[in-house]
């Protein structure tokens, strides 16, 4: 492949704070081999180090309500002259994902295709993507927003979640390898109740592991998973895993400083 590989993450708001773009760049940069650009959309780089290329954070013409929602990545999907100048194919990654294996085969995988995602797990062989992984051609599906923007009240009534609309409505959807990619709930935590004594295992083909919604990075490293319901709590429960210290915690400190 001609260039560097091309990563792309997005940071709005304050929920996620820098140290999580510079642990996501730490585990990046690696699992690549060779030269890597490596870009952060974000309202606020203060922190930010300095091997990451920051750039103004792109909304989209939403419900005010929905602007700093899941739906705000649907800003990738624009042409290269409003995403700043970015072209070609891009990793994108989400901040509370933990990379645990070799990247470059992602951006090898089946090179002809503009779009592909990891399967969502909890919803498996629908043919649903989980948006924490995917690899996408900047401008190559802009009519995803053509199509979306002027009627996103019926398009979020139909599909509610911006990963479900790209995969209905984009003309072809590509999966990645189903072990590269992987939730930690649904392929690392066992079984109800061997997770109540069982540490959570990596498998060893996964190269990216997501964490959407509870339990997030943190939580699995201290054996935390936040639920608001007791019923929940008989069967929602992680012990504390320490791979995920290794490999996201101290990102940092397995690369060398710029």
């Amino acid at each position: 492949m001609a260039g560097p590989r091309q990563v792309i993450c997005m940071k709005w708001g304050t929920l996620y704070g820098p140290e999580y773009v510079n642990r996501l760049y730490a585990m990046v940069r690696r699992q690549i081999k060779g030269e890597l650009r490596f870009v952060c959309l974000t309202d606020d780089a203060v922190g930010v180090r300095p091997e990451v290329e920051c750039l103004p954070c792109p909304t989209v013409d939403v419900r005010a309500d929905l602007k700093n929602t899941p739906w705000r990545k649907m800003a990738l999907w624009e042409t290269s002259d409003k995403l700043f100048g970015l072209t070609g194919d891009w990793l994108f990654l989400d901040l509370d994902v933990v990379v645990t294996g070799p990247l470059d085969e992602l951006f090898e995988y089946q090179p002809e295709k503009t779009f592909i995602v990891m399967q969502n797990w909890t919803q498996p062989g629908q043919g649903i993507g989980n948006t924490s992984v995917f690899r996408f051609r900047v401008g190559a599906n802009r009519y995803l927003l053509d199509k979306l923007l002027p009627n996103f009240e019926e398009y979020f009534r139909k599909y509610i979640i911006e990963q479900i609309y790209i995969c209905r409505e984009i003309n072809e959807v590509t999966f990645w390898p189903d072990e590269w990619c992987i939730l930690f709930k649904v392929q690392c935590v066992p079984a109800w109740p061997l997770r109540f004594w069982k540490t959570p295992e990596l498998p060893a083909t996964a190269r990216v592991v997501a964490f959407p919604g509870d339990p997030g990075p943190l939580d699995a490293i201290t054996g935390q998973w936040p639920v608001k319901s007791a019923w929940k709590k008989l069967y929602k429960h992680t012990e504390p895993v320490p791979w995920v210290e290794d490999y996201w915690l101290r990102a940092e400190e397995h690369i060398k400083p710029a």
